[in-house]
């Protein structure tokens, strides 16, 4: 696998308190993919660390074949969006354009003014007074602008309305499809990355839960209901991600590459929700009992 982002033994350090530790990473390259994780998973230090806004505490961290911010060159193959979409209050909508033209080396002036325009921004306008999903609108510009090889977005439409959040999310989409961008969106919002993204990543406590493509993850996960069993009892390869019981029903989320034959089993699909809210729900360190079949996805 080519990788874009490749991590290992990645640490950031607050004081005396970790905000990501021990994280190993591989983030395939031409592919748009999806962080997930609860609040506190360091799923924002992670992207920071990968942009060059942080150093490391421990470990190792390359992007796009060098290491983050590492000079003028590096930078510019990195496009960055944060939560709070920043922008300059004061500043034109043109003010932001002509600041990324002195900034970036490789700025494409014709497609930030051509996406202003058809976002029907005033480029007079201050960015204090646009709306948040202008605004978030006007930071993708900016980092769509700069031609980078890796385009990063942390939680990028976390503050919008619905309405706003899907046009950000489709002219994302539109922008990846026309640009062939390698993407990397964090976001609490599992359905937006069901629909935007093809590659998944879920991380908590700073360990890599599971990461796959969102088909073969969908196509190899399965809920099991049947007669209340040990789960320890199920065959080699089906390896059970949660359980629960009542006093005669067993019903497990299992992983596994093979069909499942036992009849006393009624099988069922699961959504691409279903199975990440499942892997943020387990113990962290239930990774080590995942680690096998992460090759295989990967």
């Amino acid at each position: 696998m080519n990788a874009v982002l490749h991590a290992q033994g990645l640490g950031k350090k607050y004081k005396q308190r970790w905000a990501l530790q021990n994280c190993d990473l591989d983030i395939p390259s031409g592919r748009v993919v999806g962080l997930v994780g609860p609040n506190g998973a360091g799923k924002s230090t992670l992207l920071k660390l990968a942009c060059g806004m942080l150093r490391p505490s421990t470990g190792t961290i390359e992007v796009c074949g060098g290491h983050p911010a590492d000079g003028v060159e590096q930078l510019a193959k990195v496009g960055f969006v944060a939560q709070e979409t920043p922008t300059y209050s004061a500043l034109s909508v043109a003010d932001h354009l002509e600041f990324g033209k002195r900034l970036n080396p490789d700025w494409d002036g014709e497609l930030a003014r051509d996406r202003i325009r058809r976002l029907g921004l005033d480029p007079k306008q201050k960015a204090g007074k646009l709306s948040g999903g202008q605004r978030a609108q006007l930071a993708l510009t900016l980092g769509i602008a700069k031609r980078p090889d890796l385009l990063i977005l942390d939680e990028p439409v976390a503050a919008l309305d619905p309405l706003a959040r899907r046009e950000f999310m489709q002219d994302l989409m539109e922008a990846v499809a026309e640009h062939e961008l390698s993407v990397v969106l964090s976001s609490h919002l599992v359905s937006d990355v069901e629909r935007t993204c093809d590659y998944v990543v879920v991380l908590v406590d700073s360990r890599v839960q599971v990461a796959g493509d969102t088909d073969d993850l969908v196509a190899c996960h399965h809920r099991l209901t049947g007669p209340r069993r040990d789960p320890a009892a199920l065959p080699v390869g089906q390896h059970v991600i949660t359980a629960s019981h009542t006093e005669r029903q067993t019903t497990l989320l299992v992983r596994t590459d093979t069909a499942v034959h036992d009849p006393t089993w009624t099988v069922g699909p699961l959504g691409l929700e279903d199975i990440v809210l499942a892997y943020m729900t387990r113990p962290a360190d239930a990774v080590r009992d995942t680690r096998p079949a992460l090759e295989v996805l990967r």
